[in-house]
């Protein structure tokens, strides 16, 4: 075999496989909605077991089991005929609610492939494809992906890396979520910290329509929820802003930064989150940069075509971000103060 050939054989065995992920990305999607991962995260069951649970059909069952095995995404017990979940396999893909929730991530895929000929006009236009344009998949599968992240990491380890910020909290502050989405993020600090005030803007009517439904239902009174411009909105002297995976999806982030720079007291923080990523491609070049530059050439970018200036996209890195924030946006002091598998996690000071 020549070098060629080992050369065509590997791409055709990768090819294959990502064939394989692509045409098996409904199934997980399925797999959700029905509860077959719940069920087979309470232990091994036959085909037939796991239809009766469910109220399915086995037959279809039995297909979408051994997929599954065939991916990696269950086990197979060949001896007994049942397939079962791992810890590992169980916490990711039975947990909804908990720290991982790739289904929720997959429910993303669904909106791709829907949202196809729209991207292929924006391609070709340059015109802006907005957020409020996507199928619901994306929205409730975003919202599931992050906040398991969120659930995980914003009040143990995001907020308390802010110098002093966490006792500002607990005293009373006056605190914006910028692109704050249905809400989740919102709610949690407004529950976490009742004697600080917060309010949730974002551009999607949609969006805050849901989460003042959360709000509603959550009871609490600290927090409400605006539709707003991130480069125009006015609540006075700020204490605390965050943006959360929602500067480079910004149409001009360097002057929603600016603008956030001008709202904020001198003694105030702002928290940004992103995507973890290098300043180079070739930094990035690796599953999480093939995921989050997926997201970015179908969702952030067209979104954020609407007007000129930096286009951030989900794989901006540390350098770009401090354009936006200090060269362009004015603040003064900048640090990645942690970081997780996925996002980087920045101070911006005035």
């Amino acid at each position: 075999m020549t070098d060629r050939d080992m050369d065509l054989n590997s791409f055709l065995n990768r090819a294959v496989g990502d064939l394989g992920a692509a045409m098996s990305a409904v199934l997980v999607c399925i797999g959700d909605e029905l509860g077959f991962y719940r069920e087979l995260a309470k232990g091994p069951l036959t085909p037939l077991e796991l239809a009766v649970r469910t109220n399915t059909a086995e037959r279809c069952v039995r297909e979408w089991l051994a997929n599954q095995a065939a991916g990696g995404y269950v086990e197979f017990e060949p001896a007994f005929g049942r397939y079962a979940l791992s810890e590992a396999q169980s916490a990711c893909l039975a947990s909804r609610g908990g720290p991982h929730d790739l289904p929720g991530a997959y429910r993303m895929v669904e909106d791709f492939f829907r949202m196809k000929e729209r991207a292929v006009a924006a391609y070709r236009s340059g015109d802006r494809l907005p957020w409020d344009d996507h199928q619901a998949s994306l929205f409730d599968g975003a919202e599931r992906f992050l906040s398991a992240s969120y659930r995980t990491h914003l009040l143990s380890t995001w907020l308390p890396a802010l110098d002093g910020l966490v006792d500002k909290l607990k005293s009373g502050a006056l605190a914006a979520d910028v692109g704050c989405g249905h809400g989740t993020s919102t709610l949690m600090m407004a529950q976490a910290f009742p004697g600080s005030e917060f309010v949730g803007i974002d551009s999607s009517a949609a969006a805050i329509a849901a989460a003042r439904g959360r709000a509603a239902d959550s009871g609490l009174r600290n927090v409400r929820f605006v539709v707003g411009d991130a480069e125009s909105y006015e609540e006075g002297a700020l204490d605390f802003v965050a943006f959360l995976n929602s500067l480079h999806a910004m149409s001009d982030p360097a002057a929603c930064a600016r603008h956030s720079y001008h709202q904020l007291r001198q003694d105030g923080y702002a928290l940004i989150v992103e995507p973890r990523a290098g300043d180079r491609v070739e930094d990035n070049l690796n599953p999480i940069g093939r995921v989050y530059y997926a997201c970015s050439a179908m969702v952030c970018v067209p979104n954020a075509m609407a007007m000129d200036g930096i286009k951030l996209g989900a794989q901006a890195g540390g350098r770009a971000l401090e354009e936006v924030l200090v060269e362009e946006g004015g603040f003064t002091r900048l640090r990645r103060v942690c970081e997780t598998p996925l996002s980087m996690v920045l101070e911006a000071r005035p």
